[in-house]
């Protein structure tokens, strides 16, 4: 391997987040209800053409990786014992009362995998949208965007430029840069990704019959007025 390759290579291996795991031997409900007592969030590694692997992780760990809003779409190193497996997170469920972590899927990832994942979409150079500064809305249709990518090359986010922008104007697929090996799930046409919508102003409707019907009340009122101040 090259100097380069292997820089690449460690700078890659650097930016992938570790995770801590301990093996579950036992599964069943009585075993996962005792590991949640415990602080753990009982968890299953598969894929790869292997037997999938029971585990437990730290309940505030994987709490903190959540509220990153990217976590099933990072990378991850999970440390069972000696060894470090590879995986991307599939699927986390959540207590429906107490909103809290209760089970995570990790998706093995093999040597050259490539891999399904939601990417976020950020919009950049507001101020240089004529639309929104004549007061129109951004109005966000995707705010991520499916593709397919190499594992070891997920992107961190796809760049969405408002630059030149008018009201009535959208981004769509075509707008956004796809690094080489990244691929849009959707593939049949060039979908929509936002638009520059115009400003909603709230119109206050009157009624004519009612506006007459008042001024009529007012002049009988002032021409009684006048009659009685001639008596």
């Amino acid at each position: 391997m090259g100097i380069l390759a292997r820089i690449l290579l460690e700078s890659i291996m650097a930016d992938i987040q570790e995770l801590k795991a301990e093996t579950r031997d036992r599964a069943g409900k009585g075993v996962a209800r005792e590991a949640r007592r415990n602080g753990l969030v009982p968890g299953v590694i598969y894929g790869d053409k292997q037997p999938p692997q029971s585990i437990t992780v730290s309940r505030q760990e994987l709490e903190m990786k959540l509220k990153t809003g990217l976590f099933l779409s990072t990378l991850l190193n999970v440390a069972v014992g000696d060894d470090k497996v590879r995986v991307i997170p599939k699927d986390v469920q959540f207590d429906p009362v107490r909103d809290f972590p209760i089970h995570v899927d990790f998706l093995r990832l093999g040597k050259g995998a490539k891999i399904t994942v939601e990417i976020p979409v950020q919009f950049t150079n507001e101020e240089e949208c004529p639309g929104l500064v004549r007061g129109g809305v951004l109005n966000v249709v995707r705010f991520s965007i499916e593709v397919s990518c190499p594992a070891d090359a997920i992107p961190e986010f796809f760049e969405g430029d408002l630059t030149g922008l008018d009201i009535g104007d959208a981004i769509h697929a075509s707008a956004i840069s796809f690094p080489e090996g990244v691929e849009a799930i959707i593939s049949d046409r060039d979908f929509t990704i936002a638009t520059i919508a115009s400003p909603t102003i709230a119109e206050t409707v009157v009624d004519e019959d009612e506006v007459d019907g008042e001024e009529g009340e007012e002049g009988e009122g002032e021409e009684g007025a006048e009659g009685e101040g001639e008596e």
